[in-house]
């Protein structure tokens, strides 16, 4: 059993943030050699265009994409916590009826 010191207190682990590096003159070379590459027609304009964000964070999760594998929603786990809280409040009803009624 631990027993609560004064003298050996466990310090929080602190946030270690290491900033991704950006460099603004490449950015800008390369959106100058993208635009140059448009106005020559090598490049295609896409004006509808809209970045595919919709689903990027599960393909960066192990545990969600497992899921999406297996063709589980929201609706199926609601669905199934539905079904187990019924069972458990049928279960408890039972073994009430049964011992202490």
């Amino acid at each position: 059993m631990a027993f609560f010191s004064f003298y050996n207190v466990r310090k929080p682990r602190k946030f270690n943030h290491q900033p991704i590096y950006w460099d603004p003159r490449k950015e800008k070379l390369e959106e100058r050699t993208r635009k140059i590459r448009r106005e020559m027609g090598l490049e295609k304009i896409d004006e509808n265009y809209k970045p595919q964000i919709k689903g990027t964070f599960v393909e960066g999760t192990t545990h969600l994409k497992r899921k999406l594998e297996k063709g589980e929603t929201s609706q199926g786990r609601t669905y199934k916590n539905v079904k187990l809280v019924l069972a458990v409040v049928i279960l408890l009803a039972l073994l009430w009826f049964l011992y202490f009624k």
